[in-house]
């Protein structure tokens, strides 16, 4: 069974910085591109950023451009999101996702398998 567990999240003042962890286990995750969404309270849910299996080539938000950054290690099966200079408007419940395919879509139609998600919340 395919499971992806975030964790990472918590309450932190605009400036600061965040490292989330999204763990994969049931899954071959050296071939799964991953993504991160988020959904702000009555918000619909968007992309952040995401990472290809077969490159590591990457995409992000342009609102998160040059703060956030996503990486992985296969050897852990886990992909991470440092997210640094974090304002109030990144306030959301944040969620991995895994695609199958190489590219980084930014469409959650893509992404076949999401975590519960992890609370962010960025205090002014």
């Amino acid at each position: 069974q395919e499971q992806l567990a975030e964790s990472g999240g918590g309450l932190v003042q605009a400036g600061g910085s965040l490292r989330l962890s999204c763990a994969a286990s049931g899954l071959t995750f050296s071939r799964s591109s991953m993504a991160w969404f988020r959904q702000a309270p009555g918000k619909e849910r968007e992309f952040v950023a995401a990472i290809s299996w077969l490159d590591r080539t990457t995409n992000y938000a342009d609102s998160v451009k040059g703060r956030f950054t996503i990486s992985r290690d296969n050897a852990k099966n886990t992909v991470f999101l440092q997210m640094n200079s974090l304002q109030p408007e990144d306030t959301a419940v944040y969620y991995c996702a895994r695609s199958g395919g190489a590219g980084i879509p930014t469409s959650m139609s893509v992404y076949d398998s999401w975590g519960q998600g992890t609370q962010v919340t960025v205090s002014s």
